[in-house]
């Protein structure tokens, strides 16, 4: 056979939003404010560190120099491999490999079976990481709400040990304070075997989030320096509201992004250099009629997307926001905006993609959206797994075998290939009407209840060993009272 070096036997459908000249630009400006505007740092340990540095520190105002930040991409890793609870590879977070998580820190919870509206509690995200685990295309779970049910101060451990026992899957975590950071990942040690055997073999990203525009609040460095001090991976999570917490224009509000982002990153780096860190940012779309936030505007994806352009750039791991809705009950309008930016922010290439399952503008997760979007999320790696043409795919032969007016339903290659090559839905309906009345004329969200309460009669995720539970019981219960 002669050798094609200009064949491509698989394309992914992937798209660019940025030129390489506007990605200049915009790495340009994120350095200008982070050396010229600064940021408000709380935490005096940080300003002192990055005044060594060679920072510009007024007070509490820090103006960071383009050498430096450029010094601690150089150090940060360009990507880190996850695992699950039992320790096995799960997701290689690099390059532009996409991966889907759950929605998270809701007051509020759409109930799983009864779907009404109630403040979130520990129960709540028990059942969601329930479902999440047995959903095939979610690749990692948050906890599903902030349990309005127990104290405020130590509610993260009550999220982890709700979430940890329901799900083997990589989970990503906020929490509340530094020592309750500490508190999980002593959790997640004794899980993983102790601190080394979870350093070597990270189930979980810690996800920090500084309060926009360019303020980092002391608790929350401190919360980083935790996850700095032990290497374990984090994704910067600062949210962008324009015309709000920044630029109306989308430009301007991706540059403050990236330097806020990149704050986070140098902070880290400077604390622990090499320690895993993400370039993540979200986006919540200010509705300038109502004063609301919206999770399902169009812009949304677009400025994540040209964000994580330039964090691909600096060939450093990505975070999204997507299969999340404005809508209150599961609607048109709620399929229609997870399956938009489910789609967009796969086909841009972003890493770790979260917040499937909001509703109500981000203000409750809802597993009937999480289960449509999984829906939605099995559509879409369909779609970006692209074609792969080769001499077997092609057909050739089995197209001269079968001839004008031929079939091909009985031959081995359709028998060899139509589980991989055609998507099956699990829940949207390709029966006849007349199949479809006779089976109860039931609609999509009647078809994604059914799953949900099958899905909580039947599934389990692996049980943890009874000394292991106790243990993270004790933590929990100890944390709790140290925390008040």
């Amino acid at each position: 056979m002669p050798i094609e070096t200009n064949a491509t036997q698989k394309n992914t459908p992937y798209f660019r939003i940025l030129t390489r000249d506007q990605i200049h630009e915009l790495v340009r400006a994120a350095y200008e404010i982070m050396e010229k505007v600064g940021f408000r740092m709380l935490h005096a340990g940080a300003r002192e560190m990055l005044k060594k540095a060679g920072a510009v520190v007024t007070g509490e105002r820090v103006k960071v120099p383009e050498f430096i930040v450029s010094h601690c991409i150089q150090t940060a890793p360009k990507g880190w491999t996850l695992y699950d609870r039992q320790g096995n590879r799960a997701l290689d977070v690099a390059a532009r490999k996409s991966y889907y998580g759950t929605s998270t820190a809701s007051p509020n919870t759409k109930d799983a079976v009864t779907g009404e509206y109630h403040p979130t509690t520990v129960e709540d995200l028990a059942r969601a990481a329930k479902i999440a685990d047995a959903l095939d295309h979610m690749d990692w779970v948050m906890p599903m709400g902030s349990c309005q049910d127990v104290s405020a101060n130590s509610a993260d451990l009550h999220e982890f040990y709700a979430t940890v026992t329901n799900t083997v899957k990589p989970i990503v975590f906020l929490n509340y304070t530094p020592r309750g950071t500490e508190l999980v990942f002593e959790m997640a040690a004794e899980i993983a075997g102790g601190l080394d055997a979870l350093q070597e073999k990270p189930f979980l990203v810690l996800y920090p989030e500084s309060i926009s525009p360019l303020v980092f609040p002391d608790e929350v460095v401190a919360r980083m320096f935790v996850g700095a001090d032990l290497n374990m991976p984090q994704m910067m999570g600062p949210t962008i509201q324009p015309g709000a917490t920044g630029p109306v224009t989308l430009a301007g509000g991706i540059a403050q992004a990236l330097a806020e982002s990149l704050m986070g990153l140098v902070v880290c780096q400077l604390r622990r250099p090499g320690c895993p860190v993400g370039l993540g940012c979200n986006f919540g779309i200010m509705d300038m009629r109502r004063g609301l936030m919206s999770v399902g505007a169009p812009e949304a994806s677009l400025a994540i997307s040209a964000q994580a352009e330039v964090a691909q750039y600096f060939q450093l791991p990505t975070w999204g926001l997507a299969g999340a809705t404005d809508a209150k009950v599961l609607d048109a309008q709620a399929g229609a905006e997870a399956a938009f930016h489910l789609l967009a922010q796969g086909q841009a290439g972003l890493n770790m993609i979260h917040d499937v399952g909001y509703m109500d503008m981000g203000m409750a997760c809802a597993v009937e959206q999480l289960v449509l979007g999984d829906e939605i999320i099995g559509m879409v790696k369909r779609f970006l797994r692209g074609i792969e043409i080769n001499p077997d795919t092609l057909a050739l032969d089995m197209i001269g075998k079968v001839g004008p007016g031929g079939n091909f339903l009985q031959e081995m290659h359709t028998c060899s290939y139509f589980r991989t090559e055609l998507w099956q839905p699990t829940l949207f309906t390709r029966e006849s009407h007349g199949a479809w009345v006779r089976s109860g004329e039931k609609d999509t969200a009647a078809r994604v209840r059914e799953k949900i309460l099958a899905i909580l009669e039947t599934h389990a995720a692996p049980a943890l060993p009874d000394k292991t539970l106790s243990a993270l019981a004790s933590i929990r219960d100890r944390g709790e009272k140290e925390l008040g």
